[in-house]
């Protein structure tokens, strides 16, 4: 009765801590946050840190910064990377949406990468029991990409799911609201944009930064070979000169930039299907394989995987949001928590 009451006089929220992006659900609103994992850092004459930005705003200081300003991704390959800047942009979001002082504080569930280890999730965990949770559930990535996704997960079903985020590949077999086969690779949106950057200094000799790189990924980027190239101007310094420099790239050199960190993604998902039980592979080859997060949006990736695996592959509705509509649906639905939320 008390935890209802709780309930009644605090904003529970969902949080999709992403590698590049974090989004916050308000449970019963929908989602209030939806901003760059990102937070500027300014230190004083003695040393100690500020708080300058959190998100967006930060996220368009990154590589132009002075030197008592530092622009920090505290998420790097779906993990923790720095600890305290963690807690800094969760305790900012959490004030930012749960803004009503004197009332209880919220009951939080996170979403999570499925090869975190038990210390990387008491990490987050008591990040966010740090920022001000009352309670905190976590939940698997594969699972609330599923969720969001509309895939019926309760059902005694085989569905297969890839999640392709900032940090991490998520690939998850879900049948009966449970994860029966999941794999968690850190090849995703980053390693695409730290290849092109490679490629651009080897093939051009021109050095660009990762919101260059990401730029041109979201651009022109491609799996497949397309019937008609797309083209692009980007700015950078010559390596060989030192002079700052316009150069014209096509989708055709982004393909090759990125083929071999798709490549990887498309090994995992083999391997996946390939350690399938054979009950839930026939599931599978009726249903297909549904792609959600940032990377589904990559041109021509899912005919890429579907000709590789040789089964539908189909890109979910608003790919962006799946996982953080599924943690906040599992929220919502207390019996898709207690299946699906890990807890100590």
């Amino acid at each position: 009765m008390f935890k209802k009451i709780l309930g009644i006089f605090s904003n529970d929220l969902a949080i999709d801590l992403g590698t590049a992006n974090t989004l916050v659900l308000i449970k019963g609103k929908g989602i209030s946050i939806n901003e760059p994992s990102v937070v500027a850092i300014q230190y004083d004459k003695r040393g100690r840190e500020h708080i300058l930005a959190v998100g967006q705003e930060a996220k368009d200081m990154v590589g132009k910064t002075p030197g008592n300003i530092k622009a920090i991704r505290p998420m790097r390959d779906g993990v923790i990377a720095d600890f305290n800047v963690t807690e800094m942009m969760i305790r900012y979001f959490i004030e930012k949406v749960h803004n009503r002082k004197g009332l209880f504080s919220p009951r939080i569930i996170i979403c999570v990468p499925f090869g975190l280890t038990q210390v990387e999730r008491k990490a987050v965990k008591e990040s966010a029991m740090s920022a001000g949770a009352r309670e905190v559930h976590l939940i698997e990535e594969p699972m609330a990409a599923a969720i969001g996704a509309g895939i019926p997960v309760k059902d005694p079903n085989g569905n297969l799911v890839v999640d392709i985020g900032g940090g991490t590949t998520e690939i998850g077999v879900i049948s009966l609201g449970g994860l029966v086969l999941s794999k968690s690779i850190r090849t995703a949106g980053d390693k695409l944009d730290k290849s092109i950057i490679d490629y651009m200094k080897k093939n051009f000799n021109l050095l660009i930064g990762d919101r260059v790189a990401e730029e041109i990924k979201i651009a022109i980027g491609t799996a497949i070979q397309l019937d008609e190239e797309l083209t692009m101007q980007v700015k950078g310094r010559d390596q060989v000169a030192g002079l700052l420099t316009s150069i014209e790239v096509n989708s055709e050199h982004i393909r090759e930039a990125m083929k071999e960190p798709i490549k990887e993604i498309g090994e995992a998902l083999k391997l996946v299907l390939e350690q399938t039980p054979p009950d839930l592979a026939g599931d599978i080859v009726e249903n297909g394989v549904v792609l959600t997060g940032g990377g589904a949006l990559i041109r021509g990736l899912d005919k890429y995987l579907s000709n590789l695996i040789k089964l539908p592959v189909y890109v979910a509705e608003d790919p962006l949001l799946a996982v953080a509509k599924g943690t906040g649906k599992a929220l919502e639905e207390i019996d898709i928590l207690q299946h699906s939320a890990y807890e100590d």
